[in-house]
């Protein structure tokens, strides 16, 4: 069975974006983005809800190719590789390969895909990540947490869930952001 992650970075006081929707403040380091880069290698399928996988459209753009580092490219090489899921129901259509829209979350065609599947499953967006948490499928996640406090705006983690986590990994980088990954204790 494949692994559910749930990866995000975050303030310290534990939003992913801020009241405006803004989320520049998150950029990684090369360090950072060096870590995300592997934790994508094993991840076959990356399930997102519609305002994240528009964002995460930028990695199948001439610009994520032509104008990034290395490490940027390198990312974007893996995540043109993985199969993507998106939740919404206002987005008219995909606009990247390997990509397939639904309209409605349902657990047990998550619980499937995991069945399923040969490769990790990474989750990413906090509205479809928070559906994910209180179906009880995600298995592990991975914080990288910023050095800022934003005072408000989505949280990583939806209002009153409340499950037991094994510390799994950490690791420090130079410009203070701190990597944690977590496995459910059940």
């Amino acid at each position: 069975m494949a692994l559910l992650n749930y990866s995000a970075f975050a303030s310290l006081d534990g939003y992913i974006v801020d009241e405006q929707g803004d989320f520049s403040w998150a950029m990684p380091s090369p360090e950072a983005h060096i870590l995300a880069n592997e934790l994508m290698d094993p991840v076959g399928t990356c399930i997102y809800g519609r305002r994240m996988y528009e964002i995460m459209t930028y990695w199948d753009s001439p610009e994520a190719i032509d104008e990034g580092s290395g490490i940027e490219y390198d990312f974007a090489m893996k995540w043109r590789a993985t199969d993507k899921i998106v939740y919404s129901r206002t987005l008219a259509e995909v606009s990247t390969p390997r990509t397939r829209l639904e309209r409605e979350f349902r657990p047990d065609d998550i619980r499937k895909l995991k069945d399923e599947a040969t490769g990790e499953i990474e989750i990413g967006g906090p509205t479809i990540a928070a559906a994910a948490l209180r179906a009880d499928l995600v298995d592990q996640f991975a914080l990288f947490i910023v050095p800022v406090v934003i005072g408000g705006g989505i949280p990583v983690f939806p209002p009153g869930l409340k499950q037991a986590w094994e510390l799994m990994d950490e690791r420090r980088f130079s410009d203070g952001m701190v990597y944690l990954r977590y496995r459910s204790k059940e």
